[in-house]
């Protein structure tokens, strides 16, 4: 099925490439910041979006949305998700533990220098079903409670679609509407003055001929990835489907020769399959 490419305009802030834009501009990414956390945030290193986190080569690896750390070297690490996968819990999880292992030093023997890190995760539903716009996680003691672990870990999942106003503030409600409704009328709807500042950034993304070809370039990366993926996914079907039938034919006691014959396949072929056989 044909996908369908919104152009850069209609691209709002819970988009990748929009979002990357935008907070790859430390005051928007700063605003955000601030509005999320409710307390100021100065930056100490510039923001980095796309960074590539593992422990080793062979190891699995992600890359970051937007990476950044304060001047307390505090390190953020904020994502936009639109699709509930029903891995994001866990994948936070990965999230952290990849980031914590690039912290320290090889050979480093204490764990004091580790830093405070906040995996920020901003999604168009309710991803635990309370009817919230903020969850907080934090490790806490089960059997002793108001005991925090202190372990300078904070996760924290956005719901733009909240229900509860309660202990939320307006300004946080309006940011999360406007990441999904990244419109002037909806920015201009808000009384924040910082909201009203990623708006012009928005607006300068958006009006950028080098951006909408960049925007363009993406896309046509991002297609051709998928029908390299969906090709590959062909071939290791065929190369199953005919493993199983030389298996067959060797059970009945047919030689490869023969069954490169029947099955129309080189010799070496059949030969490489019978031997992994």
């Amino acid at each position: 099925m044909e996908q369908k490419q919104k152009t850069l305009k209609d691209l709002n802030l819970l988009d990748r490439f929009l979002f990357s834009q935008a907070a790859d501009d430390p005051d928007t990414m700063r605003d955000m910041l601030e509005i999320i956390l409710g307390r100021e945030v100065v930056l100490k290193l510039l923001p980095q979006t796309e960074k590539e986190q593992r422990t080793h080569p062979l190891n699995r690896y992600v890359r970051l949305d937007v990476w950044a750390m304060d001047e307390e070297e505090r390190i953020y690490n904020t994502e936009v998700q639109k699709e509930d996968t029903g891995n994001l819990p866990k994948r936070s999880r990965f999230y952290q533990a990849l980031i914590d292992s690039n912290l320290l030093k090889p050979g480093e023997v204490g764990f004091q220098r580790l830093n405070p890190v906040y995996i920020i995760l901003i999604c168009p539903f309710d991803l635990f079903g309370y009817g919230l716009y903020r969850y907080t996680f934090q490790m806490q003691c089960k059997e002793v409670p108001g005991l925090s672990l202190q372990d300078g870990a904070v996760r924290i999942f956005l719901n733009t679609r909240g229900q509860h106003t309660e202990g939320v503030p307006q300004e946080l409600i309006e940011l999360l509407r406007y990441m999904e409704h990244t419109t002037e009328e909806v920015s201009a709807a808000s009384a924040s003055e910082r909201i009203h500042n990623i708006q012009k950034r928005i607006h300068a993304i958006k009006s950028s001929e080098k951006i909408g070809v960049k925007y363009m370039q993406a896309w046509e990366e991002k297609i051709l990835e998928q029908e390299k993926a969906r090709e590959e996914g062909r071939q290791e079907g065929l190369t199953q489907k005919l493993k199983e039938l030389v298996e067959k034919k060797v059970q009945k006691g047919y030689a490869a020769e023969e069954i490169a014959e029947m099955l129309e396949e080189d010799i070496e072929t059949i030969q490489k399959i019978i031997a992994e056989l």
